[in-house]
């Protein structure tokens, strides 16, 4: 079993969006993927309320319940579990991260947001938890040039001893009007660059918790 805790100290990061998109990835008819809400907002659990198909799975808990509901996932034969954490509460993240084989750090190509990756990386190297950088929101590129925000974001993390990775989530319309219908972007817009970027960015999952090319939508 393979446990992603999407994570950071900041509000607005997109934990919540690429969690819903990306575990339909994990999903499976004879498989299906658990997702665990612990952040109060709520977002991830709406966006279950809205989704017409049985799976993912959602379980709604608080972190000091984290690890009884993961090893019942295991007990299950859970194959992808993916936690959506709060930005703001240390010891709620920390809780996610001890029970996480991979935390997801999701940021803007912005100031703010990049102070907020240095503060969760200092927490998942206290835990000793391996990490995926992921800049979400970015402006589109230009051909295949990224855009100077994206090149001095990844700078910034270059600089800090961390690698990101090296594609990006853009900022577009579909990413939330899938959710708001319920469903993942690879269901509603199969072939858009939309989804043919959370397409990499499982592949990429995979790849940092050692497993070879999986399927894609």
């Amino acid at each position: 079993m393979h446990v992603i805790a999407f994570t950071s100290r900041k509000g607005g990061s997109g934990k919540s969006t690429l969690c819903a998109h990306l575990s339909v990835y994990a999903d499976a008819p004879d498989a299906p993927a658990l997702l665990i809400d612990c952040d109060p907002q709520g977002s991830l659990s709406l966006w279950h309320e809205l989704r017409r198909a049985a799976t993912p799975i959602l379980a709604r808990c608080e972190a000091r319940e984290l690890a009884d509901t993961v090893e019942a996932a295991r007990q299950d034969g859970i194959s992808w579990v993916m936690i959506d954490t709060p930005p703001h509460n240390t010891a709620d993240i920390a809780a996610a991260l001890r029970v996480a084989d991979l935390a997801v750090i999701p940021f803007r190509p912005a100031v703010f947001d990049i102070a907020a990756v240095a503060a969760t990386l200092d927490m998942a190297q206290a835990i000793g938890k391996p990490v995926l950088p992921v800049i979400n929101a970015a402006p589109p590129r230009r051909g295949t040039q990224a855009g100077h925000v994206v090149t001095e974001a990844r700078e910034a993390l270059l600089a800090m001893g961390v690698t990101p990775w090296i594609g990006q989530i853009t900022s577009r319309a579909a990413f939330a009007h899938a959710l708001a219908s319920g469903q993942a972007v690879g269901e509603f817009e199969p072939g858009s660059a939309a989804a043919a970027e959370i397409a990499e960015f499982w592949q990429e999952t995979r790849r940092a918790c050692g497993l070879k090319k999986g399927r894609t939508r």
